[in-house]
């Protein structure tokens, strides 16, 4: 915050700083209005309104709020500007704002150093714009930070410092400015990040070059991956990664997720109504991780990163059963069974005194070749009247590994991850019939 200059008071402006309080008539009446304006705007939602109606209320209220953020940013600038936290001992005004109006301080101050931002007469002409209604808020910090982002000299490529244009962050304000009027915040943001390529093309490359290497270094440097189980059959998790490594896994997924791969009560939750993005996102990710080819695994020990799943022969072929994984996890032995279809998953199957009776291994697993083989024959989801294609399904035993079943073409069919989890589920009955087709009908 900045020191506070003795001031005179300013015809239609803030009161003197340090003067004493008084209600001013004309921010009454001002007040006012605005509070009587609001009032008759909620009462327009009791109106029947007709398409072109709420159309226009729609966009005057974008442009309104654009202005009255401009003054609300004016004011917290003021409020900074007199220190109005001293009061309460802050140590910063948005803390002092966001207190009193219960913001958060992240967004307080966002607010307040935007309005600060247009006290100079660099930003002036963005401020100016969002005061019009040209311009949305997001936008102008946008803009704001491009501009203040300009360095004042770069290096060339042969290594000497070129100075840059004084007269660039205004050139590059005016342009994104005129840019705004055609894009958001977010293609502006991209525009800014590469606006040193209008204002001073010479030097823009460079520039680019220069941020790009320190942007890529802070996210390899920061690459994280946090997982943590509940105890209640989930995990949750949060990961940093450089935005190139997740564009490519956004893309995987959202081949995975594809709706035209999925039969409609695929893409239907259990209320019967669509499944939103992110968790067909979610049930992609699960199916990225569950089809993983186990061979592409690194070893360690002479083994792939896979799963152990340990459970008794009874367990193995029970209706009400648990697996045992080799972190200490319990799943039901029908997912157990169904995993071992596809994923890497080992299953150490015990007699009664805990010796391994048979030990699966991944080679039990549909190969390549076979699974060409099923896709040229079955072309898809063999469950009757699924849709999705050979691409999208699992390779699944008719008669299952764990009773004897052999991986092989006459014993193996493609089921698509819905129907897949209908196998393995102990509360359906799946009936296969002569045209290599099979029904699910659940058990009374």
């Amino acid at each position: 915050m900045s020191a506070v200059p003795a001031e005179p008071l300013r015809d239609g402006g803030w009161r003197a700083p340090g003067t004493e309080s008084s209600e001013s008539p004309v921010v009454r009446r001002v007040l006012a209005r605005v509070d009587a304006t609001l009032t008759d705007l909620a009462q327009l939602g009791d109106l029947p309104l007709g398409d072109d109606d709420v159309v226009r209320v729609l966009d005057a209220l974008t442009s309104a709020s654009s202005r009255l953020t401009r003054e609300l940013c004016r004011a917290a600038a003021e409020a900074d500007r007199r220190r109005l936290g001293d009061s309460i001992g802050a140590r910063h005004t948005h803390q002092w704002w966001a207190a009193r109006s219960r913001q958060t301080h992240a967004e307080a101050a966002r607010l307040t150093g935007l309005g600060c931002a247009f006290e100079d007469d660099l930003h002036a002409p963005t401020g100016r714009a969002l005061a019009d209604g040209r311009l949305r808020v997001e936008q102008a910090r946008v803009i704001v930070q491009a501009v203040d982002a300009i360095p004042t000299s770069v290096h060339a490529s042969d290594g000497t410092a070129r100075i840059i244009d004084p007269g660039a962050p205004a050139q590059a304000r005016d342009h994104l400015l005129a840019a705004a009027a055609e894009h958001d915040s977010k293609a502006l943001r991209r525009l800014g990040r590469r606006i040193l390529e209008v204002v001073a093309p010479e030097l823009g490359e460079a520039q680019e070059a220069a941020t790009m290497a320190k942007e890529e270094a802070r996210a390899d440097a920061g690459v994280e991956l946090v997982l943590v189980d509940d105890g209640e059959g989930r995990c949750h998790g949060r990961f940093t990664v450089p935005s190139h490594v997740g564009a490519m896994l956004r893309r995987h997924l959202l081949a995975l997720a594809n709706p035209a791969r999925h039969t409609e009560a695929a893409l239907r939750d259990e209320q019967g109504g669509w499944k939103p993005l992110h968790r067909r996102l979610g049930e992609a990710l699960v199916d990225y991780v569950e089809r993983y080819p186990v061979d592409a695994t690194p070893q360690t020990a002479g083994v792939n990163a896979t799963i152990v799943i340990t459970m008794t022969f009874e367990q193995l072929l029970g209706e009400h059963a648990t697996a045992l994984l080799d972190d200490g996890t319990r799943m039901s032995a029908a997912q157990a069974r169904r995993l071992a279809c596809e994923a890497g998953i080992i299953p150490a199957v015990l007699g009664g005194d805990s010796q391994v009776l048979d030990l699966g291994r991944t080679r039990r697993l549909f190969t390549k070749a076979q699974r060409i083989a099923l896709g040229l024959r079955d072309r898809g989801c063999t469950a009757r009247g699924c849709e999705t294609t050979a691409s999208g399904c699992h390779a699944h035993h008719d008669d299952p590994w764990s009773r004897g079943g052999a991986t092989d073409l006459a014993n193996g069919r493609l089921l698509c991850p819905r129907h897949h989890r209908l196998a393995h589920d102990l509360r359906y009955a799946m009936t296969a019939h002569a045209d290599n087709k099979v029904t699910f009908v659940r058990r009374t």
